[in-house]
């Protein structure tokens, strides 16, 4: 990885030679070799030729007219949360709190002594949560359920009870940001090798949809937790960890700088970005905007600023001296435009984190500052009708792609994995169509090509295999520049490689 994402490395175990016969690149019907050696692109030539300078090639792969890209990156995922959701209730179908109290029901009935569920959104439901509804249907058992945004729990009095929430969680049973982050944590604290475990099962999943590396934003100390996990033979990623402000401190006093490999990990694991959260998000009805959000008052009706901006500024520029480029969360619209006063502030470069809500004149301020616009498209797809309700009138101003693109901001994609699929061909998918589940496109004057999307979701490598670049490759079944909407999707997935190195592979 590069710049924020971290220097290149290349594993010390990168595989032997490699030959890619018969590869497609995309938008061509040219077929070539790919010749791989040292953990790197050798060579690409016409089919059937010979590269310059090429040694005997100890293994040889017929990819038959398939099309070969760049290894795919996802820049913003929680991996450890979304490592755990398979083990926890699925609330993502739920329409109403009864709903969700059904099901809770139905996990009681069965004899769960604890139930943790993920995956709910209340932004429409006809009525609030409450702590008397899961009371109603648990009793004695514990339950907590953690929000599809990750930014609000819901609990009962047992959970409240269990985890000291009592008086935080009132009569509604929510928490919200801090109050939420500081429970989450507490769940997350499994055992290394459970967790472990979990963990090489979904980045095993994520190599088999062309992913090469992660950008992963756990509210812990990732660092001993990646190394650990390099060393003990999760190798199928590579994998930039952020730093939060609860440890920026012990990052500096260690020397960590952005970029920078992790001894022990074999050249896997770098040192990624300062995270900071400034807001909430849209659902939880936290994301701070210029406007207020329908049926709320006071001051918190415009939703929240969760670090000032005279906060904000000392806490950069102190990471940014260390040499720990900021990641900043901003999804409502002045949360952006704070974050890029003190961007300009500070007179550093990073990346805003959701970037969800801008005003037209903020687009141009990404490009002069310098700033990643790092957007997860997939959150369009599930938020079209919440932002239709709380940001009436707004909306043609939320996910412009088109607009970043164009203005020439540097976009990087991702899926803030649990909150979508860590899937980066369904960030693509909704990138370029705005649409999902045969609806009509959502504000597509914001869609951009499918070129762009593809780049923007490779690490920095663009949309297309360069001699010199890293054997961090992905063999797909469909030309991306051609695919439909649907298609890119679904993208089937046939073989990825990590430095040369198979990590995923359908091809016999």
């Amino acid at each position: 990885m590069t710049g924020a994402q971290g220097r290149e490395a290349t594993p010390t175990d990168a595989a032997e030679p490699l030959l890619l016969a018969g590869a497609r690149l995309p938008g061509s019907e040219a077929l070539v070799d790919v010749h791989l050696a040292g953990g790197a692109v050798a060579a690409i030539v016409p089919a059937g030729g010979a590269a310059p300078g090429a040694t005997s090639v100890a293994r040889r792969v017929v990819l038959d007219g398939r099309y070969l890209v760049p290894g795919l990156y996802d820049r913003h995922v929680h991996f450890s949360q979304w490592a755990m959701v398979s083990r926890r209730l699925d609330l993502a179908g739920a329409e109403s709190a009864a709903a969700v109290a059904a099901l809770v029901a139905a996990s009681v009935d069965r004899g769960e002594p604890e139930v943790i569920g993920f995956g709910y959104r209340d932004g429409l439901w006809p009525e609030p949560a409450s702590r008397a509804v899961l009371d109603a249907v648990s009793g004695d058992v514990p339950v907590v359920l953690v929000a599809a945004d990750l930014h609000a729990c819901w609990v009962n009095s047992a959970a409240a009870r269990r985890h000291g929430v009592d008086e935080a969680a009132g009569a509604s049973g929510v928490l919200r940001e801090d109050d939420c982050f500081r429970l989450v944590r507490e769940l997350d604290d499994v055992a290394d090798a459970v967790l472990d475990g979990w963990v090489a099962d979904a980045a095993a999943r994520a190599a088999a949809r062309g992913v090469v590396g992660v950008t992963d934003y756990e509210m812990r100390w990732n660092r001993d937790d990646w190394a650990r996990r390099a060393a003990g033979g999760i190798r199928s990623l590579r994998v930039s960890f952020g730093v939060y402000t609860q440890h920026l401190d012990r990052a500096i006093a260690e020397g960590l700088c952005t970029g920078d490999v992790v001894p022990g990990s074999d050249g896997l694991v770098t040192v990624g970005g300062y995270k900071v959260i400034t807001d909430g998000s849209l659902n939880t009805r936290t994301a701070w905007c210029f406007d207020p959000y329908p049926g709320l008052t006071g001051d918190e009706a415009y939703g929240l600023a969760t670090v000032p901006l005279d906060e904000l500024v000392p806490l950069m520029r102190r990471a940014d001296a260390a040499g720990i480029t900021p990641a900043v969360h901003a999804i409502g619209d002045r949360a952006n435009a704070a974050v890029l006063d003190a961007f300009e502030a500070v007179g550093c470069r990073g990346s805003i984190e959701h970037a969800q809500l801008l005003r037209h004149e903020d687009v141009a301020r990404f490009t002069r500052l310098g700033v990643v616009a790092s957007v997860q498209p997939e959150h369009a797809m599930d938020d079209r009708d919440v932002a239709e309700r709380y940001w009436a009138g707004r909306t043609d101003r939320a996910f412009m792609l088109a607009e970043l693109v164009a203005a020439g901001v540097e976009l990087a994609l991702g899926s803030d994995a649990p909150v979508a699929p860590l899937d980066p061909w369904i960030a693509i998918s909704a990138a370029v169509g705005r649409t999902r589940d045969g609806r009509e496109p959502w504000h597509p004057e914001q869609s951009i090509e499918a070129r762009a999307a593809l780049a923007a979701s490779t690490g920095g490598r663009g949309a297309s295999v360069a001699v010199g670049g890293p054997a961090d490759l992905a063999v797909v079944e469909l030309d991306p520049f051609a695919a439909s909407v649907d298609e890119l999707r679904r993208m089937p997935v046939a073989l990825t490689l990590l430095a040369g190195r198979p990590t995923h592979s359908t091809i016999e």
